[in-house]
């Protein structure tokens, strides 16, 4: 090329002018632009040539002004109608001509410039630019104004988020939480963390960002990462710190469909008739029920009386939920696929609508409930001698919890024998029990509760109580009796068993520190329970036969049992055949197996939270076991707060050993902690808890 020829090239998508200089080599050229900056420039980089004169690199601001009075991009919607029936391409100096009328340089590169950088109604071919057809046009303004709203609709979002990060309210918009719900979806994989032992890039690597994600993650700069998404849904007040991940992760659902509320407001206020007209009446009874005060949903009761012949009977009464409901309708439904009633620290997720579950469905105090009664005459040794199941009305006397319960048996009130006489059987009966070859291994349990937004945590040690014991052991009972009817009657039930552990043998045992590293062994030996249509041994249990019926409206499987029971009573065919029965319990196991592991995940990330906050605090513990001993990993039991934790121990530790600690590291969100042993003379102990 001339030196002095005047070119547009494109460096990183820019457009520039330059003015030929010399070659560079064999097939490039130097340009200086405006600046006075060289450019090697290739051919294939030359988008345009200026041509009938020469230049200098100072001459192209005074060019560029003369061409700025010609770029009006609404004139090539002229130059299209007036083309487009032709259809022949034109080039930059014959659209001058057509659009000017004038095909001098800086017309001539204003026209150049109108077809490049044109999306609407021209295209380039070759050399030329030929005009699109009308339906093309039209496709083309309805894209660019799709994007349009687009980028006005991102400019918006952004302008929110400024605000949401100022701390500002929020009106979110319906498109805002299309974007936000991605971000959801993407942040849960940190749950994932824990499961896959994967680190934060691996884990954005293993599960790359949808398009939704990356796009609103880049728009922000913000990483795209699932630890970026779940910080971004925390700094705009769309999440807690402390969101719920394993329950957002797992198919448990939170809310209820408007449709089944909508039904459960219809049973409360429609009263549908009664499948159980004959009802026994039973509301003579003096009936206890006995909860954590913080229980709303109340599905026992217990009575005692004497009977004309001397004898006397116990009654463990269940809350029926099958008065409101029948099989295969929206609240059974809805019930079978939730499974159970979450119960996490920070609130439970009900079974059934709350409206219900703690309304008609439960035993309250004072007003005529539907029950299922269990009525059984035990004999001297706590076998059941005789039993009757009968559908029921009671009426609850008092509403006692625990402590009200062992603060009456301490003290033996005279007003109320009836507790003392369950007791008193309770006994028996777990006597009774132990002779079948019941196992007992007790270890501490811990509650913990969460207020707010997590502000507050507190970690309480379960008592394993007198009342506890008592309640227990009738409930047991209930299961006992259930399954026997089930099994006397050729009744498909959900019968739970538990094959015969294979316990280290005693002389073994006793070389292990009694106490809670003897339970710890026991409890490893422990197999799993079993579902089966069938009755089974529950060897825990020491029962031949053995079925959960005790919390209908709170585990779907004691409801199948109220189901199947309720229908024989009545002289009707059970609602689930074997087969039936068999394919819902698999469904619901599988639910329910989900559900205790988002209870478990969400107790230990609360658990180790709360030790996050107090890193000052000296903690007793024992040593219960070895996880590796190779590499000095053992299980340690916090004392004060009944948890059960891994520590690496730098020197030989014996189990049952009491060892002072201190949280050093606790991050619950990547469910790690570590713990350093303090030295003895260091703190001063307070019962399990160390200042």
């Amino acid at each position: 090329m001339e030196k002095g020829t005047l070119v547009e090239f494109k460096i990183q998508g820019d457009r520039r002018l330059g003015v030929i200089d010399r070659p560079d080599g064999k097939n490039r050229w130097i340009a200086i632009d405006k600046r006075d900056q060289s450019h090697s420039i290739a051919p294939r980089q030359i988008n345009y040539k200026i041509t009938g004169q020469t230049y200098k690199p100072s001459q192209i601001p005074t060019f560029l002004s003369e061409v700025e009075p010609y770029l009006d991009p609404s004139s090539l919607e002229v130059a299209w109608e007036l083309l487009v029936e032709d259809g022949g391409a034109v080039t930059p100096e014959e659209m001058a001509i057509l659009l000017f009328s004038a095909s001098e340089p800086s017309q001539s590169y204003a026209a150049h410039c109108l077809l490049s950088d044109d999306k609407i109604y021209f295209k380039q071919k070759g050399n030329g630019y030929e005009p699109r057809t009308a339906s093309q046009v039209a496709e083309r303004k309805h894209q660019l104004e799709v994007e349009a709203i687009k980028a006005k609709g991102q400019q918006e979002f952004l302008a929110r988020v400024e605000q949401a990060l100022a701390g500002e309210a929020v009106e979110w918009q319906k498109h805002d939480c299309h974007r936000l719900e991605a971000l959801e979806k993407y942040a849960t994989l940190l749950a994932d963390l824990t499961r896959t032992g994967l680190n934060n890039d691996s884990l954005a690597r293993a599960y790359p960002p949808p398009a939704p994600v990356l796009e609103t993650m880049n728009m922000l700069g913000r990483p795209a990462t699932p630890p970026g998404a779940f910080q971004l849904l925390v700094d705009l007040g769309w999440w807690s710190p402390h969101e719920n991940l394993f329950l957002r992760r797992s198919s448990v659902p939170v809310q209820f469909p408007s449709k089944v509320l909508e039904v459960a407001q219809q049973q409360l206020e429609s009263h549908p008739p009664d499948p159980d007209s004959e009802r026994l009446d039973l509301t003579h009874l003096k009936v206890y029920t006995v909860d954590d005060e913080s229980t709303t949903e109340i599905d026992d009761g217990l009575s005692w009386e004497t009977l004309p012949d001397g004898k006397e009977r116990i009654w463990i009464h269940i809350a029926d939920p099958t008065r409101w409901l029948i099989p295969e309708d929206e609240l059974d439904l809805e019930a079978r696929k939730r499974g159970s009633t979450v119960y996490l620290p920070t609130g439970m997720v009900p079974m059934f609508p709350e409206v219900l579950a703690t309304g008609p469905m439960s035993l309250v105090q004072g007003q005529v409930c539907y029950a299922l009664s269990f009525g059984v005459v035990l004999d001297e040794s706590g076998e059941v001698a005789e039993y009757t199941i009968h559908a029921s009305w009671i009426k609850p006397t008092y509403r006692l919890t625990y402590e009200d319960v062992e603060e009456m048996l301490e003290l033996g009130v005279q007003a109320e024998p009836e507790i003392a006489a369950i007791a008193q059987w309770a006994k028996k009966r777990r006597s009774w029990r132990y002779e079948q070859g019941a196992i007992s291994i007790s270890m501490p349990e811990a509650t913990i509760k969460v207020k707010g937004k997590g502000e507050d945590i507190s970690i309480d040690l379960l008592d394993d109580s007198s009342a506890r014991q008592v309640v227990a052991e009738m409930m047991i009972l209930a299961g006992e009796v259930a399954a026997r009817y089930g099994r006397e009657h050729g009744i498909p039930l959900p019968f739970r068993g538990q094959p015969q552990p294979e316990l280290p043998p005693d002389e073994e045992l006793l070389l292990l520190p009694p106490g809670f590293v003897r339970a710890c062994a026991m409890r490893r030996c422990m197999p799993k329970s079993e579902m089966s249509i069938t009755p089974l041994r529950h060897a825990g249990l020491g029962l031949d036969t053995y079925t959960q019926a005790t919390s209908p409206i709170r585990r779907y499987s004691d409801l199948l049992t109220h189901f199947q029971l309720k229908a024989h009573l009545r002289g009707q065919a059970p609602p689930f055949s074997a087969e039936q029965l068999r394919e819902v319990m698999n469904n619901v196991t599988t639910i329910t197996q989900e559900v205790t592991m988002v209870e478990r995940q969400t107790n230990r990330y609360w658990a180790l939270e709360y030790l996050r906050r107090h890193p000052d605090e000296v903690w007793q513990t024992e040593v219960l076991m070895w996880l590796r001993e190779d590499s000095g990993l053992a299980l340690i039991l916090l004392e004060d707060l009944g948890l059960q934790l891994p520590m690496f121990f730098k020197r030989l530790v014996n189990l049952g050993e009491k060892i002072l600690v201190k949280v050093s590291y606790a991050d619950p969100q990547k469910d790690t902690i570590q713990f350093q042993e303090v030295v003895y003379q260091e703190a001063q102990v307070s019962g399990g808890r160390v200042e």
